[in-house]
């Protein structure tokens, strides 16, 4: 049905400007157009966050056209104020879930014209000039989602329409942000350190964004992994997820952020209309579980002593220390109980338990007093309340060793804590972590073939949902973003309009299955060592035996020479690449503030193992040239060396 506008005859159009419609322009014909997932529907919007009969629009003849809501779950929104019902005028923004119209009015002879001609000859010019446009869906939008995403931007430009999802992201007027903890949310304040081997690789104003002056330092020393001399750097994880969300929120014509977990199940049929589908949610991801059988069977065997599959479990205390970084580093490198990773001293101290320690963490419901494993099992963050207490936001559980008086555990706790120099006040949140690995046989597979009616989908495994890694050597994140920097190279390079082939991916399934065999190969020894005998042991299981096996009392002289040697020889390693080292005194006077029992428990927790720790490291850039900015930094550093 057409009106007139200004004496014209007109007919309403829908311009889609944001979602998968965006670009669209959908005329308004008839009394009655509907909105909504089912395919009934007049206009099919296939996501998440819209109803199956979400909204419809009515031509009423005494009024005009009125946008009604049909109780949808997330509801409709005129010019971002949400609606039951609303008279629709020209320029109206009209937003149903993630996807935003305008409501405008056009010639009616242009909208009978673009119906009548055929799709391929409506593109504008610039559509013709880009070329066949990739379609990617990333489930998951943390750092290795993110970066994803904004590195096939970069690399593609308008050849790419990428797709992101997560279920801790909420609308916030046009933008996409974080939920907070009162929306159930709880932000990882972690810090990690990321090589510059992964950093130098991201886009310049990805780059740029991340690494403002105040938000990063450079704790440890520069090593196999460092291009030229740039070093590692540490970063709160939860401003990582930060920025990249803000540079991927200005980049809505082809990048889409949608606030809602990926259900693989709900979005089967539209899978099947993608290209790329990048599992990114982590390490528990059902995304990957329902895939399984393209994947193929994960082997624990491989990470297992005398036919058990072998867990870490580690408490996390967020801390704030007054040592140095120097001395810091020192520390941890030197034993195997305690790791301390922070920003300016503000960070996560991690104290690996052993399987009886495991055991005592469990939060107490005050009201129903009965034992609640929240915190060992999701993992929750207890923080400080009022009154000193550890309470879980979520469950209001409080942390039971620390309500313990006498508690063995929370004593030992304390014992890190003057380690590093950590007042116990400035411990605000406990927090745990179980941590284990498997070996994957693949990390690409064609989830579905190409048919009459679709190019075929391809499904990668990135980040924890490809390589969980114990942390403890540093290394998980930069083997997800290494992941995410292999896969855009080789999307990069494959796409041309065609069905992808196996043949496409070599490169990428090589680099994936270097970095599980370095990383895990690192995060192995991490978790063992291995005796005079020869025989091999969880290092969980020495520290175990340090608390109730041995008989006699420590020896306080003994284990003081015997770290402060260790302390030393490790020193002595690092002094060309660190400054600020402490001295035999400095050293001898944080070692003084610990109890004998502790002493024992440091000395046989073991060092790091340098010599697996170090060692040549995982470079991408083999299989994909010298076109990164990684592989440009280097030359760039070895030309002076060169010229001499």
């Amino acid at each position: 049905m057409l009106s007139t506008w200004g004496g014209n005859p007109v007919a309403p159009v829908l311009v889609g400007r944001e979602g998968l419609l965006a670009g669209e322009r959908i005329p308004v014909i008839g009394t009655r157009v509907t909105f909504g997932r089912n395919p009934e529907n007049t206009v099919v919007v296939s996501s998440l966050s819209v109803s199956r009969f979400h909204a419809e629009i009515v031509l009423d003849d005494t009024q005009g056209y009125v946008l009604r809501d049909c109780g949808s779950s997330n509801g409709t929104l005129v010019n971002g104020e949400e609606i039951d019902s609303r008279l629709l005028k020209p320029g109206d923004d009209i937003t149903i879930g993630d996807q935003e119209f305008r409501f405008e009015v056009a010639d009616a002879m242009e909208t009978i014209m673009a119906l009548s001609l055929p799709r391929s000859l409506t593109l504008d010019d610039d559509e013709i000039e880009r070329g066949p446009v990739l379609r990617v869906t990333v489930a998951g939008g943390g750092p290795v989602g993110l970066s994803l995403a904004l590195l096939l931007e970069h690399f593609l430009g308008a050849q790419v329409n990428i797709t992101v999802y997560d279920g801790r992201w909420r609308k916030q007027g046009r933008k996409i942000v974080w939920k907070d903890e009162s929306q159930g949310n709880v932000r990882r304040q972690q810090v990690v350190t990321i090589q510059s081997r992964q950093y130098l690789s991201l886009p310049e104003e990805v780059q740029a964004r991340l690494f403002d002056p105040d938000s990063y330092t450079e704790m440890w020393p520069s090593g196999p992994d460092s291009i030229g001399d740039h070093h590692p750097r540490n970063m709160r994880i939860a401003y990582i997820e930060d920025r990249l969300l803000e540079v991927a929120n200005e980049k809505r014509g082809r990048i889409r952020l949608v606030p809602a977990r990926f259900g693989v199940e709900e979005q089967q049929d539209g899978l099947a209309g993608q290209h790329v589908l990048a599992i990114c949610d982590g390490g528990r991801s059902h995304t990957r579980e329902h895939f399984a059988a393209k994947f193929g069977k994960a082997d624990e065997s491989i990470y297992s002593l005398n036919g058990r599959h072998l867990q870490d479990v580690v408490l996390g205390l967020r801390v704030k220390s007054g040592l140095a970084d120097p001395m810091a580093v020192l520390l941890t490198v030197g034993q195997n109980r305690f790791l301390l990773n922070s920003l300016r001293g503000e960070g996560f101290l991690n104290m690996r338990l052993t399987e009886a320690e495991a055991a005592e963490v469990v939060g107490i419901d005050p009201v129903r007093r009965v034992f609640e494993e929240c915190i060992a099992s999701r993992p929750c963050l207890m923080g400080r309340d009022e009154h000193g207490d550890f309470r879980c936001s979520t469950h209001s559980t409080l942390f039971l060793p620390a309500l313990i008086r006498g508690s063995a555990l929370w004593k030992r706790v304390g014992e890190g804590l003057r380690l590093f120099g950590v007042e116990p006040g400035e411990l605000s949140a406990v927090t745990s972590f179980r941590l284990d690995m498997v070996q994957r046989p693949r990390f690409t597979a064609e989830l579905l073939p190409p048919t009459a009616n679709s190019t075929g989908t391809y499904g990668f495994l990135l980040g924890d949902a490809a390589n969980a890694i114990h942390f403890w050597p540093g290394r998980g994140l930069n083997s997800g973003l290494a992941s995410a920097i292999s896969l855009a190279r080789s999307l990069n390079g494959a796409w041309n309009g065609k069905p992808f082939r196996d043949a496409d991916f070599l490169r990428h399934e090589a680099a994936m299955s270097m970095l599980q065999y370095r990383h895990k190969s690192r995060a192995w020894k991490a978790m063992v060592t291995t005796d005079d005998k020869g025989d091999t042991w969880a290092i969980k299981d020495i520290i175990a035996h340090g608390i109730d096996g041995i008989a006699e009392e420590p020896d306080r002289e003994a284990d003081t020479a015997t770290l402060l040697e260790r302390l030393r020889g490790i020193r002595s390693r690092l002094e060309k690449r660190m400054t600020g080292l402490p001295d035999d005194e400095a050293i001898l006077e944080r070692l003084g503030t610990l109890e004998s029992s502790t002493l024992r428990m440091l000395v046989l927790s073991g060092a790091w193992d340098t010599l697996t720790m170090g060692g040549e490291e995982v470079d991408i850039d083999i299989f994909y040239g010298r076109d990164s900015a990684a592989a440009a930094a280097a030359v760039e550093a070895l030309e002076p060396v060169a010229q001499v």
